[in-house]
């Protein structure tokens, strides 16, 4: 089934990255590594089978959000990437770019209505699973 499924990562423009993760894990308690930092969950279909969110600050100058003007992008996890960009191409929603994939999943992104960059993510949790079990935050 093509769908949303979750809160796939949040990403935001910061002046200093590493000044600002560093700031939120000594004030905050994030776990920081050189992406931001993993908060861990477990999914609700399935309560056995660990699932993972990225929050990561990017720095001001960043084109990765673009074209969106937009600070931040959200990252959503999906249970079908192909099926679901080829249902949002049929309905004329604007794609940007071709599915990209790598060993932690799938991505692709698009832009809504206002012009908001919106990165969507078929992840293989598995590999967060190995990299991070026991130093995700919760």
């Amino acid at each position: 089934m093509k769908k949303v499924t979750g809160i796939g990562g949040v990403f935001f423009k910061s002046k200093d990255p590493k000044k600002i993760s560093e700031w939120y894990g000594e004030n905050l308690g994030l776990v920081i590594n050189p992406y931001g930092s993993v908060f861990e969950f477990r999914q609700g279909a399935d309560p056995d089978k660990k699932g993972y969110t990225i929050w990561s600050p990017f720095k001001e100058d960043s084109n990765y959000f673009e074209p969106s003007k937009e600070p931040y992008m959200i990252n959503y996890r999906v249970a079908d990437l192909k099926a679901l960009i080829e249902d949002l191409r049929n309905k004329g929603v604007q794609i940007a770019g071709e599915i990209e994939e790598f060993e932690y999943g799938k991505f692709a992104h698009i832009i809504d209505p206002e012009g908001r960059k919106i990165e969507l993510w078929e992840p293989i949790d598995e590999v967060f699973t190995k990299e991070y079990d026991g130093k995700s935050t919760l």
